[in-house]
């Protein structure tokens, strides 16, 4: 939480509406802040108001998701310094547009599209002197939604650009400890201990964090990047998340986009929001790809868009 007042346009919010499903989200910095179904019941943990926010609840992530260690970085043979915000480390994290106020530019009853721009001479100071412009839709679909991004580079030279997305999903069990995870990806990335990969991947075989035959999460702590993920036949990648009984599963989907997701089971959380959770956030790169572009990293040239959608279906 923060502990300065934030501008109310951070309290701003709008509910889409489809059905007996519910979307909410802010202008500030796009953010989602829950999906129910029926009279109330979360799909995506809820907050109200940003200083209520807790662990990066339905922040966007860009231009980049994840860590960027000690906040360095070089691009096309030129070297960077970022301001650094991690209280977990030295680090930068999660991009620069979480508590920016997004203009509306397209809104109906079930969608709602945002957008705004990353300015070179703005952002100069941040270590990231590009300029992107950027659209995102939220737009409900039957149980489920779907969210899209489009980054555009508007300036004169090539730019390194990544999405991310840090929803945080309920199948209404007390803790996730219970709930049964499916996560189809066959390699993790190894961290050092300031949460910043080593460069170094793993395989997940046999390790306590290997989801890809679905089982209960048990208590495992998962703080975990993974990677390499078994695409189904239409090309998606298929994160699941049920309850015990079977009675609740909700499915994280990612277009081509998405070849990477963190998993964050929230162990660090204060105890009333400590395992209550789970985090799948869909990323275009792994943490620290500013440093390793191999794993997803995009330079997008003058003129150029780098679009992707991920969503949620409920049962």
């Amino acid at each position: 939480m923060s502990d300065t007042p934030l501008p109310l346009a951070a309290d701003e919010e709008i509910v889409l509406t489809d059905g007996n499903v519910h979307l909410r989200v802010s202008p500030y910095g796009a953010s989602l802040r829950g999906f129910t179904r029926g009279s109330g019941e979360p799909i995506v943990t809820e907050y109200s108001g940003a200083d209520n926010k807790v662990g990066g609840q339905g922040d966007v992530l860009i231009p980049f998701p994840g860590r960027i260690g000690h906040g360095a970085y070089t691009f096309e043979g030129q070297s960077y310094q970022m301001q650094i915000n991690d209280k977990e480390g030295p680090n930068a994290i999660h991009g620069f547009l979480r508590s920016v106020v997004w203009d509306i530019t397209a809104q109906s009853a079930d969608a709602i599209t945002f957008e705004t721009d990353i300015r070179a001479d703005e952002y100069r100071e941040h270590g990231y002197p590009f300029s992107i412009h950027v659209a995102l839709d939220y737009r409900l679909e039957v149980n489920g939604f779907q969210c899209s991004f489009t980054m555009t580079n508007v300036g004169d030279a090539a730019a390194p650009v990544a999405a991310g997305f840090h929803p945080y999903f309920t199948v209404l069990s007390e803790h996730i400890n219970s709930d049964i995870l499916h996560v189809p990806f066959s390699d993790r990335l190894e961290f050092n201990d300031e949460l910043v990969p080593t460069g170094v991947v793993l395989p997940l075989a046999g390790t306590d964090l290997d989801f890809q035959s679905s089982r209960p999460i048990g208590d495992v702590a998962i703080n975990t990047c993974y990677l390499n993920p078994t695409r189904d036949a239409d090309g998606m990648a298929r994160i699941v998340l049920a309850s015990e009984n079977g009675n609740r599963k909700v499915t994280v989907w990612m277009d081509k986009a998405f070849d990477f997701a963190v998993l964050y089971s929230g162990d660090p959380l204060p105890e009333e929001h400590r395992r209550k959770s789970l985090a799948i956030e869909p990323m275009t790169c792994g943490s620290d790809a500013f440093n390793h572009p191999e794993w997803g990293l995009i330079a997008l040239q003058p003129g150029a868009e780098f679009s992707g959608t991920w969503g949620v279906v409920f049962e």
